[in-house]
């Protein structure tokens, strides 16, 4: 598996490579370092201490744009870049990952599509790993660079033999809720086990979360959230929920536009609006 020189690769576990690549079952694949955290925790909990599930962390970008204060506020892109790079290696250990490659690419390269390392790095990895499930951030999300990533992965696994591509493939919530799919749209992931461990692993971005933005507790509060209004005629069976969008269509057939694919779940939303009016009127 050969990737760009800027490319950090870290095995908690310290197996060789070829292993650790060839276990993971569960892959995320993020634009910035705790974005597998925030929208993968349904992989990472799935996994965690087993030995027949893995789950492995992709980070394209070199997290340099981030937003600091506090400690933070006189720290130079190279050191911030620096410490998430340590930060997201301690989540790997904390998680239990099989790996975490983190790639080093600037946002702008991970957002143009004519560049092509993005790319060539995620299909040498999705490769290697043939993983059954990728999260990724969904295409509707309001964060650019998390466009560009999804997009960049959906090349990657395009790219692959249709016996390699994996089999479920689901769009996660970080910057857009997606609350507003329809209830037949969502990809539903309990969350609710081990909140411990999502805590621990939420807590371990300093740079963040003391560097001006609350995170740790804005997630948390999407997934209680997203249990208590999932249902409103029914009492909740689990705690803590995250949605998904069903991306696995846009892999298994490269033909369809995921433009349309995307703005498919709005039309529906939007249907679905119009319908509950009309029968008030």
């Amino acid at each position: 598996m050969k990737l760009n020189p800027n490319a950090d690769l870290f095995i908690p576990d310290g197996k060789p490579l070829p292993e650790a690549a060839a276990r993971t079952t569960h892959l995320g694949i993020g634009a910035h370092q705790d974005d597998l955290e925030f929208m993968a925790y349904h992989g990472i909990a799935e996994c965690f201490h087993r030995q027949d599930k893995w789950f492995g962390g992709v980070i394209l970008t070199d997290g340099k744009g981030s937003s600091r204060a506090g400690p933070y506020k006189d720290w130079t892109d190279d050191q911030v870049a620096a410490e998430r790079v340590q930060e997201q290696r301690r989540a790997a250990i904390l998680g239990e990952f099989s790996f975490v490659a983190q790639l080093g690419f600037p946002s702008k390269e991970v957002r143009d599509v004519k560049a092509t390392g993005p790319r060539a790095d995620l299909q040498a990895i999705l490769a290697a790993a043939q993983p059954e499930v990728v999260y990724l951030h969904n295409p509707a999300d309001k964060h650019q660079t998390h466009v560009g990533v999804t997009l960049r992965a959906i090349e990657a696994m395009r790219a692959l033999p249709a016996a390699d591509r994996p089999r479920k493939v689901v769009g996660c919530e970080v910057w857009r809720s997606l609350d507003w799919l329809l209830d037949a749209d969502k990809v539903v992931l309990p969350v609710s086990q081990r909140l411990n461990l999502a805590a621990a692993l939420n807590g371990v971005f300093d740079s963040q979360i003391t560097g001006g933005k609350r995170y740790d507790l804005a997630v948390m509060g999407r997934r209680l959230a997203n249990a208590t209004f999932f249902d409103a005629y029914a009492s909740d069976t689990e705690t803590h929920l995250q949605w998904a969008m069903d991306l696995t269509p846009l892999v298994q057939d490269p033909s369809l536009d995921i433009e349309a694919y995307t703005l498919g779940f709005v039309d529906r939303l939007k249907g679905d609006i119009s319908a509950a009016i009309r029968k008030s009127l």
